[in-house]
């Protein structure tokens, strides 16, 4: 299997998209045109300059795989390469959803398996 893409999303908005059956975004990304994801790599950058401190939050990791044509990995942040996906996210793409806790030091605590 690829590894895994992740979007950070707070959990109101991911038990919303589980009602309607699909997760189109957040409003940043319905403004872009496309869902915002991070490889493992990137993912502790992308938590603390885009969600710091917040609370309440869902790591949600997908199958990059069942993503199809339109999922592209396009320049971002310093010409790294991040995931992007132009359409809604099929709930069926989802591999898991954990809570994204803040710790003591005010920065979010990811499971183990994300690198």
């Amino acid at each position: 299997m690829v590894e895994p893409i992740y979007k950070i999303a707070p959990r109101a908005l991911w038990e919303a998209a589980k009602a309607r059956g699909r997760f189109d975004g957040a409003p940043v990304d319905e403004a872009d045109g496309y869902i915002h994801f991070s490889t493992g790599q990137q993912a502790r950058e992308t938590a603390a300059r885009h969600f710091a401190r917040q609370d309440d939050l869902l790591l949600i990791a997908v199958d990059p795989a069942r993503l199809g044509e339109a999922l592209r990995f396009e320049p971002s942040r310093g010409g790294a390469l991040f995931p992007h996906l132009y359409g809604p996210l099929p709930l069926d793409a989802v591999l898991w959803v954990e809570d994204l806790p803040l710790g003591a030091d005010g920065n979010h605590q990811f499971p183990g398996s994300v690198r």
